[in-house]
C-alpha cells in the first residue's frame, strides 16, 4: 500500500490539486464567505485526480494500475486513501486558518457596531461545520467512486452526480434545516449546546465517514473487478 500511496502522489496526483487544497482554504479569511461552499471546490479535484492528467492529457492512469501485479481492490483502495488524504489536509488547514478568520470576522463587524450575521462564529459552529463537511465528503465519495469504477471512464457523470449531490446535502444542513420551522433544535444543537457536544458530533461524524468509506471501499471494488480492460 506504502508504494501505491507514492505512486498516486507522484504520478496520479496533479500539481493542480495541491493548488485546490493549499489554496481554497485561504478562501475563509475572506469576511462572511459562506464557509461551506469551500468544501465543494475540493470536489472538482476529482476529475482531475481519476483522469490522471498529465499537461492536461490523459495518461490512462487506471489502465496502468491494473497492468501492475497488484490487486484491483488495491488500486480502489489507494485511490480512496489519496482522496481521504486530500480532504484531511484541506479541512486541517480550515481548522488553522479559521482562529484568524474569526478574529477578522468580529474586528469588522465590530468596526461597524454590528452584531455577529452569523450565529455560528463561534468554535462550536465551526466543529459542527467541520461534521457536516466531514460527513458530506463521505456521502459525495459513495457517489463518485461506484459509479466511476463501474467501467472506469464515467468522468463527467459521476462528478456532476458527485457535486450536485453534495449541493443539495450542503443546503439542506446549513441552508434549510435552520429556516425550516420547527427546526428550532437543530439550530441548538449545532450552535448553542457548548463545544463538547460538538466534538462529541464530530466524534460521531468521523465514525460514520470510516463507516461509509468501507462501504465505498467494497461496492467500487467489486464493480473494478468486473472491469475487462
Amino acid at each position: 500500500m506504502k508504494a501505491l500511496l507514492y505512486k498516486e502522489f507522484r504520478l496520479a496526483v496533479h500539481p493542480i490539486c495541491y493548488i485546490f487544497v493549499f489554496l481554497f482554504p485561504w478562501m475563509m479569511l475572506i469576511p462572511s464567505y459562506p464557509l461551506g461552499i469551500g468544501f465543494i471546490y475540493l470536489l472538482s479535484c476529482y476529475p482531475i485526480l481519476f483522469l490522471g492528467a498529465n499537461k492536461g492529457q490523459q495518461s490512462n492512469d487506471l489502465l496502468y494500475s491494473t497492468l501492475l501485479p497488484i490487486r484491483k481492490k488495491d488500486i480502489v483502495k489507494a485511490r480512496i486513501f489519496t482522496v481521504l488524504i486530500l480532504q484531511a489536509v484541506y479541512m486541517l488547514l480550515m481548522s488553522a486558518l479559521w482562529p484568524l478568520a474569526n478574529f477578522i470576522e468580529q474586528q469588522m463587524l465590530a468596526a461597524k457596531a454590528e452584531a455577529p450575521v452569523h450565529a455560528g462564529l463561534g468554535l462550536d459552529g465551526f466543529v459542527s461545520l467541520l461534521a457536516i463537511g466531514i460527513i458530506g465528503f463521505a456521502l459525495a465519495d459513495l457517489i463518485f467512486f461506484p459509479i466511476y469504477y463501474k467501467n472506469g471512464k464515467s468522468i463527467v457523470m459521476s462528478t456532476l452526480l458527485t457535486i450536485l449531490g453534495f449541493i443539495v446535502y450542503l443546503g439542506l444542513f446549513t441552508l434549510a434545516f435552520p429556516m425550516i420551522p420547527g427546526f428550532e433544535w437543530y439550530n441548538k444543537v449545532l450552535v448553542g449546546s457548548g463545544v463538547g457536544v460538538q466534538f462529541a458530533i464530530l466524534g460521531g461524524a468521523i465514525l460514520l465517514s470510516v463507516i461509509l468509506h468501507l462501504l465505498v471501499y467494497r461496492i467500487s471494488s467489486k464493480r473494478l473487478e468486473q472491469v475487462d480492460f
